[in-house]
């Protein structure tokens, strides 16, 4: 038990926000707790927040349509991305929930039938490959992990304390976790184990080994889901929560059915592609199947094989007897411009990087990076799937000098040369040069003439003609020259500047260049780029070559690469289905809202360059797709119209996993692909077991609700699951019930820092909740921000909200409950001098209203006005500062004025200012509010139900 108890002290789940603000004094605080737990009980007992579309009794089934139906009961249906279930909430997701929980609040002050539901996302790998560690982790050492020792988690450093968070401060061992043991230096704990992972979690040692079951997670963790949303005062229809995955039957059936549906519709197809593969899982690897790297995709190249004919002798000593007498051995360079290779004057490799010769066939063997070999083994390049079998390793500065021929180039036969710049993380670590048309290439090559001897070449190696290929408008036809005279580029290692002149370089000559040497001169390189690669192909001078953009790395800890695969795929983009791609671009710019232009460049920027997308995977939790049983559906393939599913799932079931069945009395059986058609308004007519009236009560739930009002997650989903939410909503559904808005919210800082555990600068919901309470933390994440740049929960905003809540509302409830009524000036200021009261504020007058009750009856009404605008347009910051704070700022003024001209604060005024004030806070503080509503102002109706807040006051004067 050494190494648990060692991971307990240095991951103690309180290190994580041990860098946070601490409370002291808590007694205001407290009191409001004890009241917001309070109307939650009330909330949930009276169940409020459970929403259902007008009956079809009391509506008859068709006698009015949908929209009419909408029109005469308004309705707001909001939801937020649902979370995954390997956790529990943190303040990230506090942030993106507020922002829908807040519209659910206006919404309801509105008048409108308000649905906001909530499921739990379980589909996919993390489970699967956390479980299948713990089941290892346990085969090793122990149920308990006790045989696990000490120094397999431990790397003996110590450190004296763990430091301060600074912003922008980066670590590069994300899962190096360090914590003082009282006085004494601690040694800094390796994560090296899930186990330790979910001790850090809080899961005591003695149940962890339950998480070797991949269901245990399911069944922990979306409790925990609810139990934060609820504390945190959320408005949810709890009846409509569920789990995904095939646990869910009914789910499991609606997955498939969707699936089928986009397989018949040709949005859907089977072939071989590139995809990020995980050569340990055998798999796909998707964004939500990674640990880092996600939104990476695949870039493909065009891959030139230059046949080695002539070894310099350093390269000769160490092939000796390594390669039999007919090989033909070949370096491989992978360019993205095949046009250009007639102007190949050499070939680089980075003289410090080590490389490999891979055998191919039994006579052709590729000069490469172990990286490449490694991604081309699972593109059918070699003999055997996932098999490169090197013969050779030598390092760059070995094979300078060799002679190889260039296909196509003007000059058929040209050197090795060294290039320092050369990466073998990028492409095979050969790098073709054509210094007509690359920038880096001209600067490397004029750099080569000037230190031959430096670089240990012979100068003419270097010096071959330089002939033009591409005419271009701005740089003429030598543009790698243009270019680098222009901007002053004295050396390669003028990054910056030669990274520019890069860029201007290749969309100079992609976009408005034209071939003038080769085959293809005249014609647009545009055109003729495709044309120049299959020639290539064809003569068998280069092949197909394709590799992840960047790192990434699965969540089985693996190196993922490019593989090239028989695989369903989603048909997305201009590759894929152009008319799909250009419907999701229309309905972005004619009728979905997004609430920022940054949101919409963002999005219109994804669908240009996404591309077709793996719909299947072999590992993890999921549906089987019905088309091909083998597979399992992909998890964010799986997750786009689930909102339509929220409509009809308290009527499907009463638990989040389908056991028992709920008022609709159906079976998941009975939910074929012809129902759900008919309950998403696909078909019109139906022929079932169920009760047509059943059918018609489960429509008339989706009818009403959708289309979905406005959903919200982070910006980052943008890359993939928010797209793929417009996608398929539109091939799927009727136009009518395409989806009206989407909005994005930027990551959230803690403090002014970036959130991580290991500085401790770290909050779930949960604690932020039981520090501040829900109201201060609501305000707190209200104050944080609305754009699509990174927000910021500042504590000492909860902090000091805590103070602001008790003492206004302590206000409050002395001049409402305890006022003491004057009828002129001269009485007021008796009262004041002579009467023993703890605030002179209770002091009011009645009878007429005088100027500086107009005045504050006129900022009253022009605040309120402006927080109505602000919180319709979502803009809670500003809806915050307008109704809230310069309304306590409005208050202070008219008390002070009252104060100074000896006449008291009128009565009809103070309550009303207290009226709105509860009114303008509702949404985001709606416990406060409520308390005032019920308590102090002794209202028979609560303020959480339906309200029209304009109707309550006139229009500002």
């Amino acid at each position: 038990m050494a190494a648990a108890q060692a991971t307990v002290e240095a991951l103690d789940p309180n290190n994580a926000s041990k860098g946070t603000l601490k409370i002291e004094n808590t007694e205001k605080r407290d009191t409001l707790i004890a009241s917001e737990k309070i109307y939650q009980q009330q909330w949930e007992q009276d169940r409020i927040f459970e929403t259902d579309a007008p009956s079809t009794k009391e509506i008859p089934f068709g006698s009015i349509s949908a929209e009419e139906l909408r029109r005469k009961y308004p309705k707001f249906f909001g939801a937020m991305a649902y979370p995954y279930m390997n956790g529990t909430l943190h303040m990230g997701h506090a942030f993106t929930a507020s922002k829908i929980e807040f519209s659910a609040g206006v919404a309801r002050m509105q008048g409108k039938r308000t649905l906001f539901p909530q499921g739990y996302h379980c589909t996919g790998m993390p489970i699967k490959a956390c479980a299948d560690k713990l089941i290892r982790e346990i085969e090793m050492f122990g149920q308990n992990f006790e045989n696990c020792p000490t120094e397999e988690i431990t790397n003996g450093e110590k450190d004296d304390e763990m430091p301060a968070p600074t912003q922008g401060t980066t670590k590069e061992d994300v899962t190096k976790f360090t914590a003082k043991k009282g006085k004494a230096a601690a040694k800094s704990v390796k994560m090296k184990y899930q186990f330790q992972i979910m001790l850090a979690l809080g899961i005591p040692i003695e149940q962890i080994h339950n998480f070797a079951d991949p269901q245990h997670w399911l069944e922990f963790f979306p409790p925990l889901c609810r139990r934060d949303m609820t504390a945190f005062g959320a408005r949810i229809d709890w009846r409509r929560q569920m789990v995904t995955t095939d646990a869910n039957p009914y789910y499991d059936s609606f997955v498939r059915w969707q699936m089928n549906r986009l397989y018949e519709l040709g949005k859907i197809k089977f072939g071989k592609r590139y995809t990020v593969y995980s050569p340990k899982d055998g798999q796909a690897c998707m964004d939500h199947d990674r640990q880092s790297g996600e939104g990476l995709g695949v870039q493909e190249y065009t891959a030139l094989k230059l046949k080695v004919k002539e070894w310099p002798e350093s390269a000769q000593r160490v092939l000796s007897g390594k390669l039999p007498a007919n090989a033909n051995v070949y370096f491989v360079p992978a360019t993205l411009r095949p046009e250009t290779m007639y102007g190949q004057t050499c070939c680089f490799v980075g003289p410090k990087v080590k490389y490999g010769i891979f055998k191919v066939t039994e006579n052709e063997y590729f000069f490469v990076s172990s990286r490449a070999a490694r991604n081309m083994a699972f593109q059918g390049i070699f003999s055997e799937w996932g098999v490169f079998p090197q013969v050779a390793e030598l390092e760059g500065s070995e094979v300078v000098g060799t002679l190889v021929n260039a296909p196509l180039s003007v000059h058929q036969d040209v050197r090795i040369l060294p290039m320092e710049t050369v990466k073998p993380t990028k492409g095979t670590g050969v790098v073709t040069c054509v210094p007509s048309d690359s920038p880096d290439d001209y600067a490397t090559i004029l750099d080569l003439i000037k230190k031959s001897d430096y670089y240990g070449i012979k100068k003419e190696w270097a010096e071959l003609e330089i002939i033009p290929i591409i005419e271009t408008p701005s740089y003429g036809n030598l543009t790698a020259k243009f270019l680098v005279e222009k901007m002053k580029i004295n050396s390669p290692k003028d990054t910056k500047q030669l990274a520019e002149a890069k860029d201007l370089a290749y969309k100079e000559g992609y976009y408005q260049g034209k071939m003038c040497f080769g085959d293809y001169k005249g014609k647009a390189v545009e055109e003729a780029k495709p044309l120049v690669r299959q020639q290539l192909i064809d003569a068998n001078d280069a092949f197909n070559y394709a590799e992840p953009e960047g790192l990434v790395i699965s969540r089985s800890a693996d190196e993922c690469v490019a593989g090239h695969l028989d695989q369903w795929f989603m048909n997305y983009g201009s590759q894929g289905d152009p008319a799909w791609q250009q419907q999701v671009l229309e309905h972005i710019d004619k009728d979905l809202q997004l609430y920022s232009a940054e949101a919409k460049n963002a999005f219109e920027q994804t669908i240009d360059w996404l591309g077709q997308w793996a719909a299947t995977r072999s590992y993890g939790l999921g549906s089987r797709f019905p088309i091909d049983k083998q597979w399992l559906v992909e998890s964010l393939s799986d997750s786009t119209i689930y909102h339509s599913y929220y409509t009809i799932a308290h009527l499907l079931h009463t638990d989040i996993f389908g056991v028992h069945k709920g008022p609709a009395n159906v079976t998941p059986e009975q939910m074929t692909d012809e129902v759900w058609d008919y309950i998403f308004t696909r078909r019109d007519d139906i022929k079932s077991d169920i009760p047509l009236e059943t059918l018609q009560t489960m429509r008339r739930e989706f009818e009403y609700f959708y289309p979905i009002d406005v959903n919200i997650s982070g910006k980052d989903l943008i890359n993939n699951h928010l797209t793929f939410f417009l996608y398929i909503h539109l091939a799927i559904f009727p136009r009518s019930y395409w989806p009206k808005g989407v909005r994005v919210n930027g990551h959230l800082q803690l403090n002014g820092e970036k959130m991580s555990k290991s500085t401790g600068n770290f909050l779930t919901l949960n604690d932020a909740v039981a520090k501040f309470g829900s109201d201060a933390t609501r305000v707190a994440l209200a104050d944080a921000g609305d754009g699509v740049e990174d927000a910021n929960f500042e504590e000492s905003v909860a902090d000091t909200t805590i103070l602001r809540l008790f003492e206004l509302r302590k206000w409050c409830e002395e001049i409402v409950l305890e006022a003491r009524l004057v009828s002129s000036s001269e009485e007021y200021v008796h009262a004041r001098d002579n009467e023993r009261v703890k605030n002179t504020d209770v002091i009011q007058r009645n009878g007429p209203k005088g100027f500086w009750d107009e005045l504050f009856e006129n900022e009253l009404n022009g605040l309120v006005r402006e927080t109505i605008q602000n919180l319709e347009a979502a803009l809670y910051k500003s809806a915050l500062k307008s109704g809230f704070y310069d309304f306590t700022s409005a208050r202070d003024f008219y008390r002070s004025s009252c104060r100074a001209a000896d006449i008291g604060m009128h009565q009809d005024f103070t309550r009303r200012y207290v009226e709105l004030q509860a009114l303008m806070l509702a949404p985001v503080a709606p416990h406060w509010a409520e308390y005032i509503w019920l308590e102090v102002l002794k209202k028979v109706r609560r303020i959480t139900t339906y309200f029209s807040v304009p109707t309550l006051f006139p229009e500002p004067s």
